[in-house]
């Protein structure tokens, strides 16, 4: 009989871990403190259109340049739902908008790397280390900022879903990691059957979160059968994903994510990412492509703070993505690498109900190099302001981590 001890210490891959016994349900490390807050970074992997997570519908210019893929206004047939009578949320992310309404969840939209690249791979490892010459790292952020927590003795107080050490967790510091149990062949999933059994043993009893974990193993077919016989475009999709999981597999790691956090107190920082957000062709609107991707990430951060329960008090959720896409539609009805996008921040200290950051336009001479969306909050700051808030870390520690962090003065007040 599978147990959920049994279960989680076959799954923590590094740092020798010895679970003991903690209470009837749940398992912690040993002599390992309760530490009270914590981390949670999710990296949408392949630059997802932020224009159709938080979309200014009060801009002409983005109804122009969009003629198939715009979002229609609020209160329209599948229209946008309002945040603050100049930005709307796409009608897929409804099951994140609870937390908006009791201000737990913010956005900055207009935000990202001040750097020109538009390779997914350059600005991915800009993000995870923090550093514009992302060659000169030496270690991932998230790994500096495990360096400078008071130490709590616990193996798992830096923890990483995948299959491989992102490098954001890359650096001195030990990290323990947990495999995803879907990955990516050609569209077609390809999965460890002994995980999908002990999971689909440990969640088969729990109609709520069986129907979620059922969820997360769908394949990804949907996706393929947009991009078509265009191999090229299904190869850049793959490859931008790096490996992360696609957002079905996303609903069940959530599930899991949370379910292991809620257990083990001691866990101070979290990394987890998703793929699969290269739009180049039929992005579609409120429905199809993009509008499914968005539904999954959305039932599936839900799922995370609904699993967290109490513990989501303490935990705060940043998500972000290497870059945006292009203002403009292309010609395959999807949208093109492009400069600045939106980061989430959602938990119980977040100061939310509020679209941070300085909004620059959507006017041809607004535009970044013509064509995008300009950046006026410099994603380093973000991570700043919230490690900071988070953790109590004032902009001289925080350097340690982060190279050449300024505090932003439009974030002051993210944090409570």
């Amino acid at each position: 009989m599978l147990t959920r001890r049994a279960l989680i210490k076959g799954l923590m891959l590094s740092g020798g871990l010895c679970l003991m016994p903690f209470g009837r349900r749940g398992w912690a490390l040993a002599a390992a403190a309760v530490v009270p807050r914590r981390l949670i970074v999710i990296l949408m992997r392949g630059a997802v259109d932020g224009l159709s997570i938080v979309t200014p519908y009060m801009e002409p210019n983005y109804y122009r340049v969009r003629s198939s893929i715009a979002l229609a206004p609020p209160r329209q047939q599948d229209g946008l739902l309002d945040l603050d009578g100049f930005f709307g949320l796409h009608p897929s992310l409804q099951p994140v908008m609870p937390y908006w309404q009791d201000r737990s969840l913010a956005f900055i939209q207009a935000s990202g790397s001040p750097a020109e690249t538009r390779s997914h791979f350059e600005a991915q490892d800009i993000m995870e280390t923090a550093l514009l010459n992302s060659a000169m790292a030496k270690q991932g952020w998230m790994n500096g900022l495990a360096q400078i927590l008071p130490d709590n003795h616990s193996a798992t107080r830096a923890l990483s879903f995948g299959n491989v050490l992102p490098k954001i967790f890359q650096g001195a510091h030990d990290i323990a990691t947990i495999p995803t149990g879907i990955k990516s062949n050609g569209g077609k999933p390809l999965e460890d059957p002994k995980l999908e059994h002990e999971f689909a043993q440990l969640y088969g009893s729990s109609s709520q979160l069986g129907g979620l974990y059922k969820q997360g193993m769908d394949s990804r077919v949907t996706v393929m059968n947009d991009l078509g016989d265009d191999q090229e475009l299904q190869k850049e999709m793959q490859s931008a994903s790096g490996g992360a999981p696609n957002t079905d597999a996303f609903v069940g790691e959530c599930v899991k994510a949370a379910d292991i956090v809620r257990h083990d107190p001691t866990i101070q920082l979290m990394f987890m990412d998703v793929g699969g957000w290269d739009t180049h062709v039929g992005q579609g609107n409120a429905k199809g492509q993009l509008a499914n991707k968005l539904q999954r990430l959305g039932e599936g951060l839900a799922a995370l703070v609904t699993g967290l329960q109490k513990e989501y008090l303490n935990t705060t959720i940043l998500v972000m993505s290497e870059f945006g896409r292009t203002v403009a539609q292309n010609g395959n009805n999807g949208t093109d690498h492009g400069h600045g996008n939106v980061a989430w921040i959602m938990g119980g200290n977040v100061n939310g109900g509020k679209v941070y950051g300085r909004w620059p336009g959507l006017e041809p001479n607004q535009l970044y190099v013509g064509r995008d969306l300009a950046v006026t909050t410099d994603f380093r700051s973000i991570i700043g302001a919230v490690a900071g808030g988070q953790f109590g870390l004032d902009a001289d520690t925080l350097r340690r981590v982060i190279p050449n962090f300024q505090p932003d003065a439009g974030l002051q007040n993210l944090m409570i």
